[in-house]
């Protein structure tokens, strides 16, 4: 039985892109079943969307601007999403904060991706906070979504060193390289074992 994978960007869409070069390179659709179906944004000009028709994947864009709210706005995401069967649905950078009645339609199947160790510096602003506590190590955190932020169960973790002289960009860079390690990685192995 194939397993759909629908991947929500808001912009340049490097972690949809590193899903996408590693469910290639290890041919996920003829080993596992797997296989990428659509991507999602809510700006028609993210940059992701070029890159996945390049990959011949579907696209589809739903300006959030254009509903009347956020339950309006989800509705028809679900509604765009469900048109491509997800086993997944995976969150690469969707700069908008989902009802719960969104997440909980999707439970169990929703994943995103944070760039700090969880449960340590949920939220915004990571690479700072953990400079400014004076970490040693930092990383990345693939977690099932739930309606609480960034509180979902944990499935990978990537560790990257905190080196003297970082500033919260240099971290970002690295923990980013993390990032498009362990996130193709976590969402197979999410999918193997449904």
């Amino acid at each position: 039985m194939k397993k759909n994978i629908v991947i929500l960007i808001s912009g340049g869409g490097s972690n949809m892109a590193a899903i996408v070069r590693e469910a290639e390179q290890q041919d996920w659709a003829g080993r596992h079943g797997v296989r990428v179906a659509a991507v999602l944004s809510n700006r028609a000009d993210a940059e992701g969307l070029r890159i996945a028709r390049q990959h011949g994947i579907a696209t589809a864009a739903l300006d959030h601007k254009a509903f009347p709210d956020r339950e309006s706005f989800d509705a028809a995401l679900a509604d765009a999403i469900d048109a491509h069967a997800p086993a997944a649905v995976v969150l690469a950078g969707f700069m908008r904060i989902l009802t719960p009645g969104f997440v909980q339609r999707y439970a169990g199947r929703l994943v995103n991706i944070h760039p700090s160790l969880l449960p340590a510096f949920a939220g915004l602003n990571t690479h700072q906070r953990a400079l400014d506590a004076g970490c040693k190590v930092a990383g990345a955190t693939v977690h099932l979504v739930t309606p609480e932020l960034d509180a979902g169960p944990i499935l990978a973790q990537g560790v990257v060193p905190v080196l003297e002289g970082d500033t919260a960009q240099t971290l970002a860079a690295r923990v980013l390289a993390q990032e498009h390690a362990i996130y193709p990685r976590a969402v197979l192995d999410l999918l193997r074992k449904a």
